[in-house]
């Protein structure tokens, strides 16, 4: 089992920025991706970026440009820098885990979500 903690969600104006974190516990294998999908209302849930523990990154077209994953192997933790927001961003954005176990990718584990809004 993983544990996944966000932080960092709120209220923004277009074009500032924002903060999102996650911390991961539990049966946390070297092997991993972590990253952050979100959901608007009466949309599906999508892919905002990506990061596996080598470092490989992975972008929505989007984001690209405008939002920045990295994370903390230590730590076990993934965060979303989100610069220059814009309203469409406005979503519930979830933390994303998932371990690759003998070469295979395990079942995803997911945060509770955290709401970001960006006011125009």
């Amino acid at each position: 089992q993983v544990q996944l903690v966000e932080s960092g969600g709120g209220l923004v104006q277009a074009g500032g920025s924002l903060r999102l974190s996650c911390a991961a516990s539990g049966s946390t294998f070297s092997r991993n991706a972590m990253g952050w999908y979100r959901q608007a209302p009466g949309k599906q849930r999508e892919l905002v970026a990506s990061i596996t523990d080598g470092g490989a990154t992975n972008y929505a077209d989007s984001v690209k440009g405008r939002f920045t994953i990295s994370r903390d192997n230590d730590k076990n933790t993934v965060n979303l820098q989100m610069n220059s927001p814009k309203p469409e961003d406005t979503a519930v954005y979830y933390c994303n885990f998932r371990a690759r176990i003998g070469g295979v990718w395990a079942d995803a584990y997911w945060g509770q979500g955290t709401q970001v809004t960006v006011s125009s």
